[in-house]
């Protein structure tokens, strides 16, 4: 989450997001127009990038050296990409590819998907557990767990009795997070075991469309908007875990014996009460958008990102420990100039609020991006260690800029 690409109907543009104040524009191409993916890999300077020109064709560039490292046509409309240093995964409707993104060679085909008209996949980040993620079914919520570097079925979850929306890994890939198209109940499962570990209540009063969902590279809270003007955070802890010595008390009495009742209810009665509300939410001043959310940490301060289809980035603040109303902080054009003027009238608030800088001299333990696992400039290496060249083999996707990935800087 430190950059930002948008495709628009006269190409696409590439943003960095190291700061609240500024966005600065890394790059922007109006040679291919109407571009409806556009996926980069990490902070490097590869870039996939798909037109409702030809909607059949995948082009892969290098931006900063301004060429085209290669093309491949499909059968039928690609509707989404995913990408980590491993691997690059195409979905079409009914099949996907797998290929080896260091050569760009075909690995694996699956083909007779169930039929997946929005080309809703997960592919992990961290390329060491290349999990890929995708519906099993198309009248249910299962989940279909592909090994994407084995090229095996790992196993299937059944996750939701509703077709999936929505699905996303953590940043080591040890976690998956769903939502159904109902909207109502998110759910994380261990991977690769399928487990359930978490099950978060959305709210019961309406269906919604479910647009994103994701974790903070952390793995602590784990981030879901939608339709709807209100965008959830939810905290990733089992607070029974975290007070085993707490003081007999007649609500902790009372708590136990809620939990005891648990294992003599049905499973669905049971499920209600295990069930954790949102920790922070996020009231947008619009509805029925489709958006995308990012929890990440800009200028050392964990941030609640919401990027909108009609072309604005919202930024919030998060308090990590006491959560609530998060605060808007910054509001951004993407279709303006380059050095977006605008935003100087956009001072919402003060840039940190006094609550969250209380929260923040009480030492969060939210780590920085140096030393959260699977953080994107380094890909999973070690702090101030620079990616080695055989990160990427000799052949047509090599890239071998010097500065290409530069250490972390601490």
């Amino acid at each position: 989450c430190s950059s930002l690409a948008i495709g628009t109907t006269t190409g696409y543009r590439l943003f960095s997001l190291s700061s609240v104040e500024q966005l600065d524009q890394v790059h922007e191409s109006n040679e291919i127009p109407d571009v409806y993916i556009v996926e980069r890999l990490f902070s490097s300077s590869l870039v996939v990038v798909v037109s409702h020109a030809k909607p059949q064709q995948m082009n892969v560039y290098h931006f900063k050296k301004g060429t085209e490292i290669c093309n491949y046509s499909y059968s039928s409309k690609i509707l989404s990409i995913r990408l980590n240093r491993q691997r690059l995964v195409v979905c079409l409707e009914e099949s996907i590819y797998i290929h080896n993104i260091k050569d760009m060679k075909l690995l694996k085909t699956i083909l007779d998907t169930p039929p997946n008209t929005t080309g809703l996949c997960a592919l992990s980040i961290n390329h060491a557990n290349s999990y890929l993620a995708y519906p099993g079914s198309a009248t249910s919520g299962e989940i279909a767990l592909y090994d994407g570097n084995t090229l095996k079925t790992a196993c299937t979850i059944p996750a939701h009795d509703g077709p999936l929306a929505a699905l996303t890994f953590n940043s080591t890939g040890s976690k998956l997070a769903s939502a159904s198209e109902k909207g109502t109940v998110i759910r994380v499962f261990s991977i690769p075991g399928g487990q359930k570990l978490y099950e978060f209540r959305r709210g019961m009063k309406r269906y919604v469309n479910i647009s994103s969902l994701v974790f903070s590279m952390d793995s602590q809270f784990l981030c879901a908007s939608s339709n709807t003007e209100t965008v959830h955070v939810f905290k990733l802890e089992h607070l029974t875990d975290s007070r085993p010595e707490e003081p007999p008390t007649w609500s902790g009495y009372m708590g136990k014996m809620f939990q005891a009742a648990t294992n003599y209810l049905p499973a669905q009665v049971s499920g209600m009460m295990n069930q954790d509300r949102a920790f922070a939410t996020v009231r947008l001043n619009i509805s029925g958008q489709r958006n995308i959310c990012a929890l990440s940490t800009i200028q050392k301060l964990p941030r609640l990102l919401v990027t909108t289809s009609d072309g604005h980035l919202y930024i919030y603040n998060l308090d990590p420990q006491d959560g609530g109303e998060c605060v808007l902080i910054k509001k951004h054009s993407l279709l303006g100039s380059g050095k977006m003027e605008e935003n100087k009238e956009n001072d919402l608030q003060p840039p940190i609020p006094q609550s969250y800088a209380a929260t923040v001299a009480r030492h969060s333990t939210v780590p920085s991006t140096s030393t959260m696992p699977g953080y994107s400039e380094d890909g999973g290496a070690l702090r101030g260690e620079v990616i080695p060249e055989h990160e990427f083999a000799t052949g047509p996707v090599c890239l071998d800029d010097e500065n290409e990935f530069p250490p972390v800087s601490i």
